[in-house]
């Protein structure tokens, strides 16, 4: 047996995924009604969520309070470059808009979800700021990561002036809740080859033929916005070929996050990159998670193009200074979307209110979000996630590069 897992774990992670996509892939077609197969990728995804939350509050708790004093963060320039990727997201979606023109065929109006659509930025800016300081047991077990993010900044401050014991006990806790998440990620392959095997088995392709149209529009964006936009970003700041790191990242966050569908589920996914990118823990144990509440492109295109496309359905003229201001809320917005499945779609009626469209009209155009979600949620996610790592990494590799440090990925 200690063989058999030596030589499983020499296996490249990677590769060890790819098998079980094919499998579970296979499988779906082969057997379809075998659902406890299915059941692996639950079991996957559940323990990815229940670890998360655990693993940024010590995270993050520790790095600070055993930070020392004069030492260098380079947050600020993280959250610039996440802004600057949202913004950039939405433009380009404007632009995919106006270049082709889809019109949508509406069904009702959508009953999938128990969730409230928010009815201004206010709503959405006044939901953050409840986040903050909501209960901090409250928010690891609701997995609120503003919440967790802000309690763990509070007591890790507070924590500075501590013992060294006591840092040292927080900080052996951390490296076991690592370990913990490590342990989980291991087990990648099998969740997703039961993730594969429940989309193959459950979704077949002819619901997407009505809207292949506006789902390839929506791609569209996201691979403009991952092989192109977020490249000349990366490449601004570290000066050099920005392709390998953007592949990695790809092939190593985006493909976990696009079977779980869930930023939240990913962010173990991206700390064990970050990791082996040999970036500092001190830096991604904060950037990653909160990239998965503000770093949102994938969001910014889904809630631009399915607003232009109501827009364009019901004969709207839009001007520039209109597009401009869309693309500012649809940014704003998306910082707001929940890191779950499906989180972008309830801020759809918001953005349909700047053209006066009813939020009766608003929620059968979040219909149609339920009705192709099933790729577009998740290729969504998987550009959401993997680009946390990218411009964590960018970050850090500019401040090695101003170090004269070499960049190795």
């Amino acid at each position: 047996m200690k063989n058999i897992l030596q030589k499983w774990n020499s296996i490249s992670l990677v590769k060890r995924i790819i098998g079980g996509m094919i499998i579970g892939a296979i499988l779906g077609i082969a057997v379809p009604t075998a659902t406890p197969i299915g059941i692996l990728g639950d079991i996957f995804v559940n323990a990815l969520k229940a670890i998360a939350p655990v693993l940024v509050f010590f995270l993050v708790m520790s790095a600070l309070a055993n930070h020392k004093e004069g030492g260098k963060t380079n947050m600020g320039r993280v959250i610039v470059l996440y802004l600057i990727g949202t913004f950039s997201a939405a433009v380009v979606a404007v632009i995919a808009s106006f270049i082709f023109q889809v019109t949508l065929t509406l069904p009702e109006a959508t009953t999938e979800t128990s969730n409230v659509a928010p009815g201004g930025i206010g709503e959405v800016l006044k939901a953050l700021l409840l986040n903050i300081v909501a209960n901090p047991i409250g928010s690891i077990v609701d997995a609120n990561y503003i919440g967790i993010l802000a309690w763990a900044v509070v007591f890790g401050l507070a924590l500075k002036p501590a013992s060294d014991t006591t840092k040292k006990g927080l900080l052996d806790f951390s490296d076991a809740v690592s370990q913990g998440v490590r342990w989980v990620i291991s087990l990648a392959p099998f969740g997703i080859l039961g993730l594969v095997f429940t989309t193959v088995s459950t979704n077949g392709l002819g619901i997407f033929v009505d809207y292949g149209r506006l789902l390839a529009v929506l791609l569209g964006c996201m691979a403009v916005v991952a092989f192109i936009v977020n490249p000349i970003i990366v490449f601004i700041n570290i000066k050099q070929n920005p392709y390998p790191l953007v592949f990695k990242c790809l092939r190593e966050s985006f493909i976990t996050a696009f079977f779980t569908r869930s930023s939240a589920a990913n962010i173990p996914v991206n700390m064990a990159l970050c990791e082996s990118l040999g970036l500092d823990e001190d830096n991604y144990s904060v950037s990653i998670p909160l990239g998965a509440t503000i770093n949102m492109a994938g969001a910014a295109i889904t809630i631009t193009v399915m607003t232009l496309a109501t827009v364009h359905t019901l004969g709207i003229t839009v001007d520039i200074p209109t597009a401009v201001v869309l693309s500012v809320v649809a940014a704003i917005s998306a910082c707001g979307a929940s890191g779950v499945a499906g989180g972008s779609l309830l801020l759809i009626p918001l953005a349909c209110s700047l053209f006066g469209i009813s939020p009766d009209m608003a929620m059968q155009v979040v219909g149609v979000g339920f009705i192709i979600g099933v790729v577009q949620d998740s290729c969504e996610t998987g550009l959401n996630s993997s680009t946390d790592v990218l411009f964590t990494a960018a970050a850090e590799f500019h401040d090695w590069k101003k170090q004269g440090k070499p960049i190795k990925w």
